[in-house]
């Protein structure tokens, strides 16, 4: 039996996990029962759980809105800038079913966004006429900042249809296209990440992308005139200062639009000329890449802009005829470069390349990780890096320690904090002094201890979710992320079929034993995606069920992989499978969340994999396979599968049981197809790293036959984990693109005198 907590262990409890910092427990016990009692109009007899959660929701709430409005205060006394920032089954995720009592409705802020119509040429200046209106209402859900009471606003929008929507029809007997035309206004906030390998789904999320950036920027447009906290009268003038009041991080070519959408204000509605409202623009702007693949990089029809966005069609070819005629200056006769520099794309199909929009109109460009930007520079957008070279940056992506540490891996954040107390959470780097504790016996004993703990809580998780025994002393090997064949699951799929051949050959043979669990979702039109996870699932129906095999090897899919279910796997996780092909990956954070708790990376030199080696050490991450290197000249020579096929028996004779049907009995054909890429279609080479894969989740074996070193490795990597902390992504987007010094200035409490 444990003894019971002293009081100052019981106050280093709740300061490593109580990050809300609440004063005073018993206004805190009165403001939940006046919520459960006079807001929810519940009592103890009849309250239910989501009862509870919404009046200690409503309770919290209460807690940030004093600091919040002192937060928007502060930032309009200061004047700092603004900143804005088996087979998968898709079912509807009614998520505001309840309401969400953490958000709060601005109707008062309201706005129209325009789509369709046509542009007029007047004495004035270009007008955009007879459009289609859809409002824009705000949602503001605060933002708390750590023990330092300011509260942020992340601003979200919903579309609402105008009051007046077809009503003459309305009137006239029209009812179900009144209320047809209603929904396709409303639909643009009410379906996430629509199926876009339709017309109708390419509309919908051009519709959303442009309806997000127009809703915003009138936003932000509003708050630079109006220099007072609550004033609604325009008090600013000029646009001068506006780049200094203003950042806008284009997150992706998602929001790309934003920059004709800038310009269009500027010039047709605020006057300014075309030079002044361009220069206005790139000063504001920034953009930063999250992919090299050219599927992600958004190109637009020119046909779809012209009937969705007319005006700004006519904006980018403005911008793109500028643009050019720089190339042409600075590249005198090099007309190839002005075809692969151009905005606008030929081809049967006229495109905008969205990418190329967001490089010409900001002034800094950044990809995620140091290994990505260098391939932005050298190859996706070698071309505007020689034109602007000063533009390009690189931001490593990084995680937040509260929720991925301190709030999901409360044990481990205990740990730690009794050794080098409790800074670390607000300066990650501070984990390096764990270098010192790495020989120390008891230190090693906690880690092992904590990370044993977690496997058995995920263990029983697992058991009540998925109906199956787990072996909480296997190696839980973890691969959780997007199904992408360039993520490559297909490569772990195949050691998975490799242990169990391997197991089944000799099944007197010692084996350490391994808990596969691969999670992740498939975008809805991704054929291939979902057939890899049908492979999953079929694998798992194999090996889990043969009793040759029995807890030696066990197979899991964990089904709708998201926040919640990352902060129980993360925490459990022994190691982290980071396996894509070297020059894919952007970045990748997953990886970051699991070296932060403990688990070692079998990776590739690929994204931040490749910082993450170089703060641990290669030597402390399990590293294999083709460097981008190594890519570019198969690339050259010419990447041919069967000869990996034909040289290779344990490969060999996977292929030819996916082939037969061994994995889908009932179906011999089902994974024929991803056959016939692997061994004709496969851009991401899974063959030619499959060797050395093996070879390196063997070291894996052997080293985690011996817990101490295992651990011992397993604290090098936290201690040098601290440089992957979004505090230090994000104070040098602070510092080196928005211009802006952050400081850990705490603002005083309401109550405080200021």
């Amino acid at each position: 039996m444990s003894r019971p907590l002293t009081d100052q262990e019981k106050r280093k409890q709740i300061s490593v996990r109580g990050l809300a910092g609440v004063e005073n427990v018993t206004e805190l016990k009165k403001n939940f029962n006046r919520h459960l009692h006079f807001t929810l109009v519940k009592d103890r007899n009849v309250a239910t759980p989501q009862d509870y959660y919404f009046a200690l929701a409503y309770t919290v709430r209460d807690h940030l809105v004093g600091r919040w409005l002192r937060t928007q205060q502060h930032y309009y006394e200061k004047d700092p800038k603004k900143i804005s920032g088996g087979w998968q089954i898709e079912e509807a995720d009614d998520w505001l079913r309840y309401g969400n009592p953490w958000e709060k409705a601005r109707p008062e802020f309201t706005l129209p966004v325009h789509f369709y119509g046509r542009v007029e040429h007047t004495n004035q200046g270009a007008k955009w006429v007879d459009t289609q209106v859809v409002l824009a209402m705000p949602y503001d859900t605060p933002v708390p900042g750590y023990r330092n009471n300011i509260v942020n606003t992340m601003r979200l929008w919903s579309a609402k249809a105008p009051n007046d929507f077809n009503l003459k029809d309305f009137n006239i007997g029209g009812y179900i296209q009144a209320v047809l035309d209603r929904n396709l206004a409303e639909n643009i906030s009410r379906v996430l990440y629509p199926n876009d390998n339709f017309f109708e789904g390419k509309e919908l999320r051009l519709k959303q992308e442009y309806f997000v950036v127009a809703a915003t920027l009138q936003d932000i447009i509003r708050r630079f005139k109006s220099s007072k906290f609550g004033c609604r009268d325009p008090v600013r003038r000029s646009f001068d200062a506006f780049p200094d009041k203003v950042a806008i991080q284009l997150n992706d070519t998602h929001p790309s639009l934003a920059i004709p959408e800038l310009m269009r204000i500027l010039v047709d509605q605020e006057r300014l000329d075309w030079d002044k409202a361009w220069d206005m623009t790139v000063k504001t702007c920034a953009y930063t890449n999250h992919t090299v693949l050219p599927e992600a990089l958004e190109r637009w029809p020119v046909h779809l802009i012209e009937t969705l966005l007319p005006r700004h069609l006519q904006i980018i070819y403005e911008i793109n005829q500028r643009f050019l005629n720089r190339v042409a200056a600075a590249f005198p006769g090099d007309i190839d470069r002005l075809r692969r520099m151009s905005l606008v794309e030929e081809g049967a199909v006229k495109r905008i390349n969205m990418a190329h929009l967001c490089i010409a109109g900001s002034h800094a460009v950044n990809g995620v990780a140091r290994i990505h930007s260098e391939i932005l520079k050298k190859t996706t957008f070698k071309d505007f890096y020689e034109l602007e070279p000063h533009k390009f940056q690189n931001k490593t992506n990084g995680i937040t320690p509260r929720r991925w540490l301190v709030m999901c891996n409360p044990g481990l954040a205990e740990v730690i904090a009794e050794r080098i107390g409790e800074d670390y959470i607000a300066d990650l780097d501070q984990l390096r002094k764990l270098l010192s504790y790495v020989d120390d016996e008891a230190f090693i004993r906690d880690v092992a201890k904590v990370k044993q703990e977690n496997k058995l809580k995920f263990s029983a998780y697992l058991e009540k979710e998925y109906k199956v025994h787990i072996n909480p002393n296997s190696l839980f090997d973890i691969q959780v992320k997007r199904i992408h064949e360039y993520k490559r699951q297909l490569l772990n799929c195949l050691h998975v079929i490799t242990m169990y051949n391997r197991i089944k050959k000799d099944p007197n043979k010692f084996f350490v034993p391994r808990t596969v669990m691969i999670g992740g979702k498939a975008a809805p039109g991704y054929h291939m995606a979902k057939m890899i996870i049908k492979l999953i699932t079929a694998i798992g129906d194999v090996v889990n069920h043969d009793p040759v095999v029995g807890d030696r090897l066990r197979v899991i899919f964990l089904e709708n992989y998201r926040v919640s279910l990352a902060e129980k796997v993360i925490p459990a996780a022994d190691l982290s499978e980071q396996i894509s092909t070297a020059g894919t990956e952007a970045s990748g954070t997953g990886n970051m969340k699991f070296m932060l708790n403990g688990a070692l990376t079998i990776g590739t030199m690929d994204g931040a994999n490749v910082e993450m080696a170089e703060e641990a050490g290669e030597e402390n991450f399990f590293i294999f396979g083709m460097r981008v290197e190594d890519v570019e000249r198969l690339d050259q020579r010419g990447y041919n599968a069967q000869e990996y096929y034909d040289r290779i028996p344990e490969l060999r004779h996977i292929i030819d049981q996916l082939n037969s049907g061994f994995f889908s009995p009932k179906q011999p054909d089902l994974f024929k197809a991803i056959v016939n890429m692997l061994m004709h279609h496969d851009r991401f080479k899974v063959f030619a790293d499959y060797e050395e894969y093996i070879k390196c989740q063997e070291r894996v074996s052997a080293l985690y036959k011996n817990p101490r070193e295992w651990t011992r490795m397993v604290i090098r990597n936290i201690a040098t984990s601290g440089k992957f902390s979004s505090d230090r992504t994000i104070a040098q987007y602070a510092k080196e693109i928005w211009g802006v010094e952050p400081n850990r200035q705490r603002l005083p409490a309401p109550d405080e005198k200021i």
